[in-house]
């Protein structure tokens, strides 16, 4: 059995959004200036509908991978910040306004960037399970 590092679980969370069509996906290593968190996967929904489909296909997708269920799992009242807090990995599944309005990247500006190429490469093992 492969080890479920904090890297590779927000690699195959960011793949799974991806395959999933989400906008704009980011990860982002906080371990170096927050206690919160390993990692924040950053994603964008076009609709309220789309933020919601991205979130269950997370919820789903882990849980049948790695048989991991959120910590905790919130959304605000209209449904367009949905929050997937898995402990060491924590998913941000945003409306396109919500993500222009906190632009939670600029916030973190000093945590690290992983580069789509790094995250695609830590989840190749797992791209036939995430579709």
């Amino acid at each position: 059995m492969i080890e479920l590092t904090s890297n590779k679980l927000a690699s195959v969370i960011a793949r799974i959004l991806d395959d999933k069509l989400g906008k704009d996906i980011t990860i982002l290593n906080i371990s170096n200036v927050s206690v919160l968190a390993d990692y924040f996967v950053i994603v964008t929904g076009d609709s309220t509908p789309q933020v919601k489909a991205l979130s269950y296909a997370v919820r789903d997708k882990i849980k049948q991978l790695f048989e991991r269920i959120p910590l905790r799992d919130e959304n605000d009242n209209k449904n367009r910040w949905n929050l997937l807090d898995y402990g060491d990995v924590i998913v941000h599944v945003l409306h396109r306004d919500e993500r222009e309005t906190y632009a939670l990247e600029k916030f973190w500006n000093h945590a690290l960037k992983i580069e789509r190429e790094a995250w695609e490469k830590e989840s190749e093992e797992y791209s036939e399970y995430t579709k």
